[in-house]
């Protein structure tokens, strides 16, 4: 089975999984497992992957339109480095106040790779959280920020100098959203964080608010880094769409509160397509752009990066 089937083989079992958090009496508690063969090439420092590692757990508080408060990290390697293990515990401590939450700590074990397991928790606010299955057609769908961010950064990565694999760093660094999370709870109807991609995360949204989605590739926010390393024109919706790991937030908004929702969310919300009915026929064809169906494409856990 792949990452979702496993995750479908489940759920009757566990019906408080299938969000980006559980929530639990007011909390929200999220957990993510990295490993260096899969989620941090070669050039990637201690402190990126520190920050990258924790930032990810923050992003699925962020996605519930939750408060981050706090958040744990496994550091296992196959030794351990003072420098190295420094440096993650630093990137560990600035992600979280950038967010206004607090590192606490966490474990370490040896393993046979570097891999990092992270655990964040939040407060629900007054407005409640916000889940996955509320879209409603009519509803206008946005995103926060820019797309496309972590697959230029693997493209530096590889190039393998010193000045792109600096920016590379750079780019992994990404901010969680959870201020845009806290503007939008109590206005959106459904939201999801993007670690699986724009294309992937329209998919999983429309099957859980069973409803379709129209897509506007020209809409999508495109991150400037993309434009350094894209080959081709084409290539720009490719990177943004389908690559993933890009921890920003797809959301159904009311039209009539798009406006002002836009105004109070830091990284921006860009309107990039509409909420409609579900088609009762291939579930492949429930999201399109343009008017011609979106692959269900994405980043898969596991696969090499």
């Amino acid at each position: 089975m792949n990452e979702r089937d496993a995750l479908r083989a489940i759920a009757a079992d566990l019906p408080q999984a299938g969000d980006d958090a559980a929530v639990i009496d007011g909390t929200v508690i999220t957990t993510d497992m990295l490993h260096e063969r899969t989620d941090f090439p070669p050039g990637t420092t201690r402190y990126a992957a520190g920050w990258r590692a924790v930032g990810a757990s923050l992003s699925d508080v962020a996605a519930m339109g939750a408060a981050a408060s706090a958040a744990v990290a496994v550091y296992a390697d196959e030794a351990f480095d003072r420098e190295a293990l420094t440096r993650f515990v630093a990137g560990a401590v600035d992600v979280c106040e950038a967010v206004g939450a607090e590192y606490v700590g966490g474990d370490l074990d040896e393993h046979v790779e570097f891999t990092t397991a992270t655990t964040a928790v939040g407060d629900v606010t007054d407005a409640g959280p916000v889940t996955r299955d509320g879209a409603r057609p009519g509803d206008a769908l946005c995103v926060t920020g820019e797309w496309g961010r972590s697959a230029a950064a693997l493209r530096l990565f590889k190039r393998g100098d010193d000045g792109a694999i600096e920016r590379a760093n750079e780019l992994f660094r990404f901010t969680p959203r959870v201020a845009d999370g806290l503007a939008l709870a109590g206005t959106a109807t459904a939201m999801m964080d993007s670690s699986d991609g724009l294309a992937r995360s329209c998919h999983q949204l429309a099957e859980a608010s069973e409803v379709g989605i129209e897509l506007e590739r020209d809409a999508v926010p495109v991150h400037p880094a993309v434009e350094e390393v894209a080959e081709a024109s084409a290539e720009r919706f490719e990177l943004a769409a389908h690559f993933g790991e890009d921890f920003e937030l797809l959301c159904a908004v009311p039209e009539e509160d798009v406006s002002g929702v836009s105004e109070a969310c830091p990284a921006g919300l860009t309107r990039i397509g509409t909420v409609v009915e579900g088609s009762d026929g291939d579930a492949a064809a429930r999201v399109t752009a343009d008017g011609d169906p979106l692959p269900d494409r994405g980043f898969t856990h596991g696969t090499d990066k």
